[in-house]
């Protein structure tokens, strides 16, 4: 297991990200983005594969780099970096996690100042989210996606709504989820078969090339749940619309009852 080199520092091997504060000929003088008052030295061996004729060729103050954490130093307060150990797709994806971090800390901001907390709210609240979802960027992502997902473990406040409405508005995730139920009633002999046609009408609502999958799933009769997955918040909007008038039209054509309900 990797081990933590500086109290409240990165890991061993753990990819940083690092400012270039001063460029030396042996080296270049680091401050890490996400860890407070912990520097950094790449050596110049470390800058690029083969000889380094020029480090400033390579680097330059002010530049953002993403590193990996080798040792700690003979100083025992800073850490030894290498940026050719990290690959050109790895940087770009470390990179593409800051940056929606600082997005993270940026909306959250706003949030506290929309809602009215301390700096001690803001604070714990910040490290708790991070910590219940990794990132605090997966905060945001996790409520756009199922907004009923900060409930769920437990989260209470007015200020969730504003968190939601923000995260939806802010934050375009990878899929959104939308969960629901019908409340399905058919008081004849076929009821079972009518029911089950009622929800292969609302899954067959699922586009393969619009990447939108509709499943329903018994939880125990008159209720049945529903579970949408699609690209975007219009195309999901939509699909809950479809797929919930599908079944229900199913239903009352058979004289029976429909109810559905997002949850």
């Amino acid at each position: 297991m990797a081990k933590n080199l500086l109290e409240n520092g990165p890991s061993e091997g753990e990819l940083v990200v690092a400012v270039v504060r001063e460029v030396k000929q042996n080296g270049a003088y680091v401050e890490l983005d996400e860890y407070d008052g912990i520097d950094g030295f790449i050596f110049i061996g470390e800058i690029a594969s083969g000889w380094v004729k020029n480090i400033r060729a390579f680097v330059r103050p002010g530049q953002r780099l993403i590193c990996k954490v080798l040792r700690t130093r003979n100083d025992n307060k800073s850490l030894e970096l290498s940026l050719k150990s990290v690959s050109e797709e790895r940087k770009r994806d470390r990179l593409a996690e800051w940056k929606n971090e600082e997005r993270a800390k940026q909306l959250l901001n706003v949030l506290a100042e929309q809602v009215g907390w301390s700096k001690q709210e803001h604070a714990e609240y910040q490290a708790d989210l991070t910590e219940s979802f990794l990132t605090l960027y997966g905060a945001f992502e996790e409520a756009a996606k199922t907004p009923e997902s900060l409930t769920e473990i437990g989260y209470e406040g007015d200020w969730i709504e504003a968190f939601i409405e923000m995260a939806v508005k802010n934050i375009i995730p990878d899929t959104v989820e939308i969960r629901g139920k019908f409340i399905l009633k058919v008081n004849q002999s076929d009821g079972i078969e009518v029911i089950r046609n009622a929800l292969i009408a609302a899954e067959n609502i699922s586009d393969n090339e619009s990447e939108l999958t509709v499943t329903c799933h018994y939880d125990g009769a008159p209720s049945y749940r529903i579970d949408l997955k699609a690209p975007d918040f219009k195309t999901a909007e939509d699909a809950w619309t479809n797929a919930t008038n599908a079944c229900i039209e199913v239903i009352e054509a058979a004289g029976g009852t429909a109810e559905a309900e997002r949850e």
